[in-house]
């Protein structure tokens, strides 16, 4: 937030240097990001306030012309200039006057390059100075005209002094949201330097008839909108506001449109209040009809799902019902707390005005905010949290401003429906508990001095104190803000630094810990890239790829205080993000290869808290490698790439990890398998991405193999410590066999059919070929094993290696059906 010196002054008074403000702030938790000085190379021997004597037209050029400007010293000095807001005849207007030697911006250059005025002569004419656009200053980028000052400047003042400033740039924190305000910022101050805060509440000079009698309101859903309050203002003329205003307005980065306009933007700085201000004449009541038929109804609700509205950007926007509207009797006529719509704006014909002041609740604006992709002043404030009590007084005194500069009659009173006030909050705190949580040797009287400047009203009550926490502090329910409030303000750097009474307990090595990083290590080293996704999304992200159908928002968890609208439920699998994290990959690379290890969030029914458990998930797509000289065009992977990081995964873990082909809900139905250790316990699943869910999240037209496992299964069977078997100083004796098997049977069962028959003879067992065709029948293949016979202490005889093969041959026959290829 941009906050200007000059204003923040009005509200306390500022002691400290530049310096030790920014460093106060900042240790308060106010980040001061950047300060602006504006106005520091204007030099006070070089740039004025001047005010035009006469214009005269120049002799040689006819757009240009030769105004006289007093500044203060004895003779005026007349300048060249091509203005065209200054003409032949004019006097009065007061400007800015830079003698040469100035040093000014380029107002012609399209970069900010700063040049030194120097004099010169313009077609003839000699010119010992300039008057001033607003780049030429660096006040912004207009260069139409010469800057025109208020009728009430001083002339002769040097400009530094009249428009010089310091913005600070201060970087306000979601917990800090009160802050994100003039007022707001103000108090910080004033309890951090021991000021007095100079805030006195709204008034509005009214007349006419009661605001009730002209407009009602109707807040159909409370829950969304907590308090709505309505001024009227009727016989303004809207007109560019006062330079004042404008020049507070620029400072905040904020564009002048017009006094109405201007005015709630100008309100909403100050107190942190978004307010929005609808032609009243445009808005319908009850019948359809505008005034003077009828009142206009205004109508707090839910859109209805497939409903439109065209916003002041021009856009027209498809509502749904997670969208607060502001309705009028005919339909919709702004987005609350986000945009107005584009039938009720101001414009120069608006001649009575109703303004909106309300409360609206954070979570409902993000998400109105995030699912039209429309983002406001106003709908950063609400999403944040603008607490119910700001309402009347902005409303006051945005009224009041109408009425002072664009001559309108405040109607009396204000129309406000507030059908869920806002409780009191008083929270109990012990000081002496304040203290030792703190370590903070504090006596009460500075701790009660502290909350009193923070305008918490404090009732001692012997060890108990009662604390009546502001209504404007919507961040303070428990003891422990108070203690964070006064160790705010006491100063973090005056926190002691106190050494431990006792050495360390002894640190116990983690097992699980060290399997975790061993993972990591092998994934890395196979070439995957470790991502780190958020745990908190749309619960409708991830449902299609869960393995069961028809999860609602009851199966997953929800956290109470979400940071935005799609960050509210907590994941129960880890592949929907890192299939969002390929698809950002993809943008730059045509070989993704990625892995997250994270916790998961199980609902359990009956408890508050869910289980936990810690997964992985692994995603390899795209190429095989990057194309080169050598390989122009590489491969896609597919199924088997990922099965290779399995078995590689499965070695260096010591883990007899296997597929057993099994459909899987988001997986491609006839290339996904459940992963099982030890051939019984299943750990997770593996298998290529349904192709339908390719577009769904947006990843391109290949091959995207994934997998999630069960993290503490594989954890807990990896061999930390395997036992190493010496080799054997005897050859092995190879063996093929052929075999004949049905379909269904899978080279897994077949494999552990081998090891269990050849149990005590056999080293390896390798599979080198597989057939289907002429002379195999139909449904049938042929799988042929590289059989490897060993013993430790001797040699085996062909009788024995003979007997062996027979035994595992009759075994698979009479366990799988199968037989030997002849």
């Amino acid at each position: 937030m941009l906050v200007p010196l000059s204003w923040l002054k009005e509200y306390v008074e500022v002691t400290l240097s530049l310096e030790e403000l920014v460093a106060r702030l900042t240790l308060a938790g106010l980040e001061v990001a950047g300060i602006e000085r504006i106005g520091e190379t204007w030099s006070r021997e070089h740039v004025f306030v001047g005010q035009v004597l006469e214009v005269q037209p120049h002799p040689n050029a006819d757009r240009l012309t030769l105004p006289l400007v007093d500044y203060g010293r004895p003779q005026p000095l007349r300048v060249v200039t091509g203005a065209p807001n200054i003409h032949v005849g004019d006097r009065g207007q007061k400007v800015v006057l830079a003698l040469a030697g100035a040093r000014l911006i380029d107002g012609h250059s399209e970069e900010v390059r700063y040049v030194t005025l120097k004099p010169s002569k313009i077609r003839g004419v000699a010119s010992e100075g300039m008057v001033c656009s607003e780049k030429e200053l660096g006040l912004s980028d207009e260069h139409e005209g010469i800057l025109i000052l208020p009728d009430d400047a001083p002339v002769g003042m040097p400009l530094q002094d009249y428009l010089g400033d310091v913005v600070l740039d201060i970087e306000v924190t979601p917990n800090m949201a009160r802050c994100l305000s003039i007022i707001g910022i103000a108090r910080e101050v004033a309890a951090l330097t021991g000021q007095k805060l100079r805030l006195g509440e709204p008034e509005m000079e009214a007349c006419g008839e009661p605001a009730s009698t002209q407009a009602e309101v109707e807040i159909a859903d409370p829950d969304l909108c907590s308090r709505y309050c309505a001024a009227v203002i009727k016989g303004i003329k809207v007109g560019p506001s006062p330079f004042w205003m404008q020049r507070r307005l620029s400072l905040c980065g904020v564009r002048p449109i017009n006094n109405i306009v201007d005015i709630t933007n100008y309100v909403m700085l100050e107190w942190g209040q978004p307010l929005h201000a609808f032609d009243y004449n445009l808005l319908h009541g009850r019948g359809g009809q505008t005034p003077p038929a009828e009142k206009p109804l205004i109508r707090v609700r839910r859109a209805e799902a497939g409903e439109r509205m065209v916003t002041l950007d021009g856009q027209e926007r498809v509502l749904d019902r997670d969208i607060l509207l502001i309705t009028d009797g005919s339909g919709p006529v702004a987005v609350a707390g986000v945009m107005g719509g584009l039938h009720s704006e101001i414009t120069d014909e608006t001649r009575d005005v109703l303004l909106e002041a309300a409360a609206f609740d954070m979570l409902g604006n993000r998400i109105s905010s995030a699912r039209l992709k429309l983002a406001s002043e106003a709908s950063s404030r609400f999403g944040k949290g603008v607490p119910p009590s700001l309402a009347p007084r902005a409303a006051r005194r945005a009224a009041e401003l109408m009425r002072q500069l664009a001559g309108g009659q405040v109607q009396q009173g204000l129309i406000d429906n507030y059908p869920r006030p806002q409780p009191s909050v008083a929270v109990t705190m012990q000081p002496e508990r304040a203290r030792k949580v703190l370590g903070l040797d504090i006596g009460d009287d500075d701790m009660e001095r502290i909350l009193t400047s923070l305008e918490f009203a404090v009732r001692r009550d012997g060890d108990s104190w009662s604390v009546q926490v502001p209504d404007h502090r919507l961040d303070v329910s428990i003891e422990e803000d108070l203690y964070e409030e006064i160790a705010r303000v006491h100063g973090y750097d005056r926190l002691p630094a106190t050494l431990l009474r006792d050495e360390l307990p002894p640190q116990h090595d983690d097992s699980s810990l060290r399997g975790e990083e061993l993972v990591r290590n092998v994934l890395a080293a196979l070439g995957l890239q470790e991502a780190i996704s958020y745990s908190l999304g749309d619960w409708r992200l991830e449902e299609p790829l869960l393995p069961q159908e028809g999860l609602g928002t009851g199966d997953f968890v929800r956290v109470i205080n979400p940071l935005s609208a799609d960050r509210q439920w907590l994941r129960r699998s880890l592949l929907p993000r890192l299939l969002l994290a390929a698809r950002d990959n993809f943008h730059n690379d045509a070989v993704v290869r990625l892995f997250e290890i994270g916790r998961v969030f199980l609902p359990v029914e009956g408890s508050e808290l869910p289980e936990e458990p810690l997964r992985l998930a692994i995603l390899i797509a795209g190429l095989r490698e990057q194309p080169s000289w050598l390989v122009p065009q590489p491969e896609s992977v597919d199924f088997f790439d990922g099965k290779g990081v399995l078995d590689e995964l499965s070695r260096r873990l010591g883990l007899g990890l296997s597929l057993r082909a099994e459909p899987h809900r988001g997986l491609h139905p006839a290339r996904s398998a459940t992963v099982l250790l030890d051939g019984r316990e299943p750990v997770g699943f593996y298998g290529e991405l349904h192709p339908q869910l390719r577009s769904a999240y947006d990843l391109p037209d290949c091959r995207i193999c994934v997998g999630e496992f069960d993290m503490a299964a594989l954890i807990a069977a990896w061999v930390e410590h395997p036992q190493a078997r010496p080799v054997s100083r005897f050859p092995a004796v190879l063996q093929d066999m052929a075999l004949i098997v049905p379909d269904e049977v899978t080279e897994e069962q077949v494999e552990r059919g081998i090891w269990r028959a050849g149990k005590g003879v056999l080293a390896s067992v390798t599979l080198f070929d597989l057939y289907q065709g002429p002379p195999v029948p139909a449904g049938f293949r042929s799988l042929a094993f590289r059989l490897a016979y060993q013993l430790q202490d001797r040699l085996l005889s062909d009788e024995e290696v003979k007997q062996a093969h027979s035994r595992i041959a009759r075994s698979l026959a009479s366990e799988l059906g199968a037989r030997l290829r002849e």
